[in-house]
């Protein structure tokens, strides 16, 4: 039998404050319409050069330590060469390489198969950039 491949865009607001937002509901939703109950990969990406996807847990504090791991590591200081933008802009560039811009997970029986307590999450450092666009895509 052939796989079938099926993909979407999602539009996601973040703001201009660094965030993470949880996509964990729309990749269940957008599996909903795409599996049909078949086992696949869903497949999610970020087009933008300064955000990342995450597999956290989140609302016990997890979220705010991440955020604030990536304010030590990638402090918004005049240090990056990339300085468009507001003061530290070029630390946005530096999260993919820490927080990939990419993230597969197993779909079992049409289901995302995730542990205990684990979401899907959108990376943003970038306060200039309040409009974040990610592709979810099934394959099975």
């Amino acid at each position: 039998m052939a796989g079938t491949f099926t993909t979407r865009m999602i539009n996601i607001t973040t703001g201009s404050t660094e965030t993470l937002h949880d996509l964990t509901n729309a990749c269940s939703a957008f599996l909903r319409e795409a599996a049909h109950g078949r086992n696949g990969l869903l497949n999610i990406f970020t087009l933008h050069a300064t955000s990342g996807l995450a597999i956290i847990e989140t609302g016990a504090g997890s979220d705010d330590d991440l955020l604030a791991a990536l304010r030590d590591i990638l402090p918004a200081d005049d240090r990056w060469q990339d300085r468009h933008g507001s003061p530290g802009h070029g630390r946005a560039h530096m999260l993919p390489a820490l927080v990939p811009p990419h993230a597969t997970l197993p779909v079992v029986d049409g289901e995302l198969e995730l542990g205990t307590s684990q979401s899907v999450v959108l990376v943003n450092t970038d306060r200039d950039s309040p409009e974040r666009q990610v592709r979810l895509s099934f394959l099975s």
